[in-house]
């Protein structure tokens, strides 16, 4: 009952051509500001769903979803965004939730929208908190990240540096006592980036997944992501059985869904590559031939699905 009525509401928003979902940014070219607003998944637990496009200076590369924690003690964020300016927005739409300061930031990976903000609540005092497994990688893309934003967000950019995390876990499991509130963090060797981690609050039964999973639209690899570490990732959010899953992009959602989104695209992609790598079958043929009906509803499909298998193919002709 109440995804149902979630998504009645964000239907009714988009259709009053307010911010996709009822919950962020809005349309390209409308002439909205952006609009940021946290919305209740579970007592004292919110979600913000960003723009599931690409990055845009309207939507400030705020195409991500973020979560807020609501303790006793202060506030917990899941993720800072990827702009100083991006992050000062993130904490006005904070106050509209709780007037208690944001004292710990979690970076759930090392993609821009998970960890640039970062500047703007370290200067507020906030411990910025991240698995150790993405230092290398955040200190190696960050500039990358910067100068790749730069032309996008224009002047939303000012202000922004690398700033990284004032606290690296380094287990597989840590368990965070925060204002009173345990939070879990999971990493097993990452998936979209070496960093990747889930954000599980046990009392609430939520998890913020970061880029752990995508649904409605088509996950990503890039370079430094590794497809059998992040079926490890995803096997480990259903070990959870989490009652509300809080993707990285798409709507809030059950395990059921992130499953038929995510983890059956993981472990298909890596099946069908890892036969045709066995069986010598060109790169090419590999591409053509991976079945995609399964997976037609995403957004992107088309698009970036053909990149993905090709990505798959030549990691497992590595391992």
């Amino acid at each position: 009952m109440f995804f149902k009525r979630f998504w009645q509401h964000a239907l009714a928003a988009r259709q009053r051509l307010l911010c996709a979902v009822g919950l962020a940014a809005c349309l390209p070219g409308s002439g909205w500001a952006l609009e940021i607003r946290f919305l209740p998944v579970a007592p004292h637990v919110y979600a913000y769903v960003g723009d599931t496009e690409g990055r845009t200076h309207e939507n400030e590369a705020l195409n991500a979803n973020f979560g807020l924690v609501v303790t006793p003690g202060g506030a917990l964020l899941i993720d800072s965004g990827a702009s100083f300016q991006g992050a000062r927005q993130i904490a006005e739409a904070v106050k509209q939730v709780t007037p208690l300061p944001i004292k710990w930031v979690i970076n759930t990976g090392g993609q821009d929208h998970r960890w640039l903000g970062n500047g703007f609540f370290k200067a507020q005092g906030a411990e910025l908190i991240a698995h150790a497994s993405a230092e290398a990688d955040m200190k190696a893309r960050g500039p990358e990240q910067l100068q790749a934003n730069a032309p996008v967000l224009k002047d939303k950019m000012a202000g922004t540096e690398v700033v990284l995390p004032t606290r690296w876990l380094r287990e597989p499991d840590t368990t965070l006592t925060l204002g009173g509130v345990t939070v879990q963090v999971l990493h097993r060797g990452g998936g979209h980036t070496p960093g990747d981690v889930l954000v599980w609050l046990p009392q609430s039964g939520v998890v913020f997944t970061g880029d752990v999973v995508y649904v409605d639209r088509i996950l990503g690899l890039h370079p430094v992501s590794k497809t059998r570490t992040w079926v490890k990732s995803f096997e480990a959010l259903e070990t959870l059985q989490p009652s509300v899953v809080v993707p990285g992009h798409g709507r809030v959602t059950t395990l059921a869904q992130a499953h038929a989104d995510t983890g059956a695209l993981l472990k298909a992609l890596r099946a069908h590559a890892g036969r045709a790598v066995e069986a010598g079958t060109d790169l090419a043929t590999a591409v053509k031939t991976f079945d995609a009906a399964p997976f037609k509803h995403l957004q992107h499909v088309d698009v970036w699905l053909p990149q993905l298998v090709n990505r798959t193919y030549l990691e497992m002709e590595m391992e």
